[in-house]
């Protein structure tokens, strides 16, 4: 529940914004994954491999706790990823009873692979766009991460940003629970 002083400053644009933006993130979401369909995964393999691709190796439960469903359903759509060479699993050495998951190098490949698309199909939504609309946009982006960025969270500047979503070693302890699509 947020304060009362928070809410008493919404107002009815607050609202309308927010309903926009809502709306144009599905639409935008929606429209990218399109380029996804290159990858050859599911919706939900490329959104787990994507949280081991981008934030490091993970436990089922972590896993599990971050795509919103429950450990056996997890551990099903796991198995059949790493049948399908995407994903392996690794005893840990200190404590016998944890089992970590790690994106294979061909797993990594594909999902850079399908991230690589989608940022080439937004640049070329982008570059249609009037500079100043660009520099607007990239104003915003700088709010966006903010809004999502946990709130125990340190603000990142644009490099280290960078390297945490292209770099799965950098990202591990910042990345646990957020996605990358």
């Amino acid at each position: 529940m947020q304060p009362l002083k928070s809410r008493s400053r919404r107002t009815a644009r607050d609202r309308s914004v927010a309903e926009r933006l809502h709306s144009a993130a599905i639409q935008l979401l929606r429209r990218l994954r399109r380029q996804d369909i290159a990858m050859g995964l599911t919706p939900a393999r490329a959104s787990a491999l994507s949280i081991m691709v981008f934030g490091g190796r993970v436990t089922i439960g972590q896993l599990a706790q971050a795509e919103q469903v429950s450990a056996p359903t997890m551990t099903r759509l796991v198995v059949g990823m790493e049948r399908d060479g995407l994903v392996r699993r690794e005893g840990d050495l200190a404590d016998g009873r944890v089992v970590w998951l790690e994106a294979t190098p061909k797993g990594r490949r594909i999902l850079h692979a399908g991230r690589e698309r989608r940022v080439a199909a937004l640049e070329n939504d982008l570059a249609a766009l009037a500079e100043d609309e660009r520099a607007t946009l990239a104003a915003a982006v700088d709010i966006l991460e903010r809004i999502v960025r946990p709130a125990d969270a340190a603000p990142q500047d644009a490099a280290a940003r960078h390297r945490s979503l292209t770099d799965p070693a950098a990202s591990a302890t910042g990345r646990q629970a957020r996605r990358q699509g």
